[in-house]
């Protein structure tokens, strides 16, 4: 802040900076309906209490009444219903690191309760009946307990009662000690990926930024994940039955840069190609190969169909899998993308080995990863 900003500069001088002028809902939902996302999810209140709305609790510290002087919640909650299988979520923070209410309450020992009784809670009413988010991602306990927040009793309306009650999802960080225990889906920590099946439904929410969530300018090339390391967190995370939330910060003149568009797009190529082994699959047996390094398995009951989804094209012509069990007459391999069946070898007990066809680069179906269609097999 001494370093670039005026003495005597505060974060609430922040806000006027935040000027959103070149923000485009609609261009926003096009880039990321081409990223081959199925939800998206705005923050629509950080740890600082700034709304994206003009939320009546939260006056003159909100997108409408200072800064771009729109509701940029609603222009993208509108933009994004627009688009086909594309679902609208709002990320909202209970706690607020400056408000003197919560302060307040915390040194009570959270044994009153005015922040959620006159802040959070009606925020949160508020948002969801006037947005109706299909996904609701809280965020931000401020180590209080959920008794604190009326956890309990503000699901329970939006569950039976609230516009979105029949499909409404929500996370796990409702309260101090709820995370990775209680929640329509766990997120367990930042960037979680456990490498391994859950009991449960999770998400591994994480940053293109390596090291930030929000938008900085003094990134450098190397701290953007590439399109490799993404579809491999991709791979990692649905085999092991999570989704993946991947975060972009946009810039405050309302912008995606560039880099994170075309990291979007690219991993919209992507599944443009290998998403039947991504979309409604499920967790098989195995989650990764034993015998090949960088081998993911997803897979789909109702079609007896195995996805192995490998992140490196081997040099020596064939892939070899521990983890399958082929059947000479029933089991049957083709490569998504390519129309040929593919020849292979059973081991028996050990595996198979699958003849990979020869291509050029340009003949590949796609870049980054491929996927191979296994049927017939145990």
């Amino acid at each position: 802040m001494k370093k670039n900003y005026p003495p005597g500069f505060t974060y609430e001088d922040f806000a006027p900076l935040f000027s959103a002028e070149f923000f485009d809902a609609n261009q926003w939902a096009e880039i990321l309906q081409a990223s081959g996302a199925k939800y998206v999810v705005l923050t629509s209140k950080h740890h600082e209490g700034f709304t994206m709305w003009g939320s009546k609790y939260s006056w003159n510290w909100n997108a409408v009444d200072v800064g771009p002087a729109r509701d940029l919640v609603g222009e993208l909650a509108e933009a994004v219903r627009k688009k086909k299988d594309l679902r609208f979520g709002l990320y909202h923070s209970l706690f607020e690191w400056f408000n003197p209410l919560f302060l307040e309450d915390a040194s009570n020992s959270f044994k009153t309760s005015k922040f959620p009784t006159m802040k959070t809670l009606p925020e949160l009413y508020e948002i969801v009946s006037k947005y109706q988010p299909e996904v609701l991602w809280s965020d931000g306990d401020g180590n209080a307990p959920d008794a604190y927040w009326n956890s309990t009793g503000f699901l329970a309306w939006l569950y039976s009662e609230s516009p979105v009650r029949k499909t409404v999802v929500t996370n796990d960080r409702w309260g101090r000690n709820c995370i990775c225990k209680h929640g329509g889906y766990y997120t367990c920590s930042d960037r979680y990926n456990p490498g391994h099946l859950l009991n449960h439904k999770w998400e591994n929410c994480m940053t293109i930024d390596k090291r930030s969530w929000g938008y900085r300018r003094n990134a450098v090339f190397s701290d953007y994940l590439t399109i490799e390391e993404l579809v491999q967190t991709l791979v990692e995370t649905v085999s092991c039955g999570g989704n993946l939330l991947m975060n972009i910060g946009p810039t405050h003149d309302g912008r995606i840069s560039i880099i994170f568009e075309e990291r979007l797009r690219q991993m919209g190529q992507w599944l443009n190609v290998n998403g039947e082994a991504i979309y409604k699959t499920k967790a098989w047996k195995a989650q990764n190969d034993t015998v090949t390094p960088g081998v993911w398995y997803t897979a789909r009951p109702e079609e007896a169909a195995v996805y192995a989804i490998f992140l490196h094209w081997p040099t020596t012509g064939y892939l070899t899998l521990g983890e399958p069990s082929a059947s000479a007459g029933t089991s049957k391999v083709t490569l998504i993308g390519y129309s040929d069946p593919l020849k292979w070898l059973s081991l028996g007990s050990k595996g198979m080995v699958v003849i990979l066809p020869q291509l050029t680069l340009s003949q590949l179906p796609c870049q980054w990863g491929w996927a191979l269609r296994l049927t017939g097999i145990n």
